[in-house]
């Protein structure tokens, strides 16, 4: 147990520092490290969405998946298995990426934005408790999206070498993609370093089974406080090593890639931490599990990207300025059928179980 803590202490901290050098060396501020928006990146080189200033290959995602692998691999943990709702899950993962891209970043960056003086992600904090309590009393009553079953250990392999094709293009046909000229997009630190930055947070993530949805509901529900340490010492690292770079900037206005919305950042999260106790894990997690050969995380990945390139094609995702005309709608929309497929979920158990 001591050991575990320990790890997943070293893992917060090296992730918060690696996200701070990430920025130093060409990130977007306070985006060292951004599941939801380094998918939504992703999603746009590979012109699903036709968004310019939001469409860069992000070799971060690439090393996570494959530092994940990597270590399962090494550990015999590369396991097959699936058949746990898929479709659900993709459901869940579409709707956590419309609160992300509300609150414009995952609970991984909603930390990093924390460590860099952003209070409007304090208030993203406070709907993200909110939504993990709303999973919290699902769980309680009854929800479940049953157990994986093992299947044939050939399927673990093909995300991670889908990866690998994503960074053969990206480092020698890179004419197959789409670069942003402008805006996040085009504000990059060097690939070997996305990608060594990747593969050892996504290696240690896999170890620690680090997952910030985690911290807060294993502290409320068992009062195990082992991964709510990781999330602190992430967040107190950030802060030291953005002090040590003169990046810290506290305050509600002027945030990079933020708004001051405080009403949408709280509901925005709140989504993400609902919808991620009902999937069992954050969008870093999810890609983490993935890596390991978990096919349902796979689904659920993938209905991430479908998520952010449905927002920007039909223009729901925030942006500095605030929320657009329809993402409100899309995060009640979300709200509603999250609730919806746990209240459903918890009377099919209960009809089980008569």
């Amino acid at each position: 147990m001591k050991s575990n803590k320990l790890l997943i202490i070293i893992t917060g901290a090296i992730i918060g520092a690696i996200a701070v050098l990430l920025v130093k060396f060409g990130n977007p501020a306070n985006m060292g490290f951004c599941i939801a928006c380094f998918i939504r990146d992703t999603a746009g080189a590979l012109k699903l969405h036709s968004a310019a200033i939001v469409q860069y290959m992000r070799p971060e995602i690439i090393g996570l998946v494959l530092g994940a692998s990597i270590m399962a691999f090494s550990k015999k943990e590369m396991i097959a298995r699936s058949g746990s709702n898929p479709l659900i899950r993709f459901v869940l993962g579409f709707f956590v990426m419309v609160g992300a891209l509300m609150f414009l970043g995952c609970p991984l960056r909603m930390m990093l934005r924390i460590g860099g003086g952003d209070f409007n992600a304090i208030v993203g904090l406070v709907g993200f408790v909110g939504g993990i309590l709303l999973g919290i009393l699902a769980l309680n009553k009854g929800f479940s999206l049953n157990r994986a079953y093992k299947v044939s250990n050939s399927e673990s392999y093909v995300f991670p070498l889908i990866q690998i094709v994503f960074l053969v293009v990206l480092a020698g046909i890179p004419s197959l993609l789409v670069f942003s000229e402008e805006g996040p997009g085009s504000m990059h630190a060097p690939l070997l370093m996305s990608l060594a930055g990747g593969l050892i947070v996504g290696a240690l993530a896999q170890r620690a089974r680090f997952c910030t949805v985690a911290g807060i509901r294993d502290s409320i529900m068992f009062r195990d406080f082992s991964m709510l340490y990781g999330f602190i010492v992430l967040i107190v690292v950030t802060i030291i090593v953005n002090l040590a770079f003169n990046f810290f900037n506290p305050g509600f206005e002027g945030q990079p890639v933020a708004h001051t919305d405080g009403l949408w950042n709280f509901l925005g999260m709140t989504l993400v931490g609902f919808g991620s106790v009902l999937l069992g894990g954050c969008p870093l997690r999810q890609l983490i599990l993935a890596g390991e050969g978990n096919i349902d995380s796979v689904i659920t990945v993938i209905g991430m990207f479908i998520g952010a390139a449905f927002c920007h094609n039909f223009g729901l995702a925030a942006s500095a300025d605030g929320p657009s005309a329809n993402g409100p709608y899309a995060v009640v929309i979300g709200l509603i059928v999250v609730a919806l497929i746990a209240v459903v979920n918890i009377a099919g158990n209960r009809k089980k179980g008569a």
